[in-house]
Parts: C-alpha cells; structure tokens; sequence
C-alpha cells in the first residue's frame, strides 16, 4: 500500500541527473504526491540516481532533488518514479505544488473538454471553489 496518495497531472518536468552527464531535458510529470513524483521519460533513468527536478509551471519554480526508485518502460517512453530528498520541515511546500499542479491540470482539462482558456489565476479560483474541500489534509 502506497504511503502516499497520488494525483494524476500531465505538466512539463525538468529532470537533470546531479554529478552525472546526463541531461534528461523537459518531461511529462504523470503522478504528484506528498513523497515523490513519477513523470514520463523518452529515455530509461538508472535506479539509485540522483536527479534534480524542477517544475516551471509554478511560480517561483519548484526545485527538489530526488532519487530515482524505479524505472518501466512505458507506451510513450519510460516511466520513472522519483522519491523526493528533503527534511521533514520542508514538506509543507510539497502540498502547495501539490495543489498547483491539480490547478494547473486542471486548467489543461477546462480547455481540452471545455475549450475555455483560463488564466493560471481563473483555474486556481475554479479549482479551489470546486475541489479544495476534497483535498487530503495529508
């Protein structure tokens, strides 16, 4: 059973391997959670790597590194899940980008079934009035 409760998104995520040559460039992120991240790689990552990730959707950007925990392959490439590095008083800004990427999400689903162009701003006052009470707390 998973620890954490994972989200579904589909936003760019920048992942670049720390004291390694490998650049693994702008990614699909597929899940967010509280713990980690999983996104969709064109190229596998080595279990046990340390990755910086960064998510630009979100301002300020998000930055984190991460290790990577395992690796499949995948219809589109692979799929990479990625347990984030951080002490425990540094947790609190996962469940803001947390949220952000539910909004930001959100607002691709708005255009994409909807063909409303929201605004950054617009989703996260949608998002908020119709999803926030069912946010976890946790």
């Amino acid at each position: 059973m998973r620890e954490y409760i994972r989200h579904p998104t589909s936003v760019p995520i920048n992942l670049h391997e720390i004291d390694g040559p490998i650049k693994h460039g702008i990614n699909t992120l597929s899940n967010v959670s509280f713990g980690g991240v999983s996104c969709i790689c064109e190229e596998p990552v080595e279990a046990g790597s340390n990755l910086h990730i960064r998510i630009d959707c979100v301002d300020p950007d998000f930055e984190v590194s991460g290790t990577v925990v395992w690796c499949r392959p995948h219809a589109n490439g692979y799929e990479v899940g990625i347990q984030f590095l951080v002490s425990k008083d540094k947790m609190f800004l996962f469940r803001m980008v947390e949220q952000l990427c539910h909004i930001e999400h959100y607002r691709h689903e708005v255009d994409r079934k909807e063909g409303r162009q929201l605004s950054s701003e617009e989703a996260a006052s949608e998002w908020i009035a119709r999803y926030a009470d069912k946010f976890p707390a946790n």
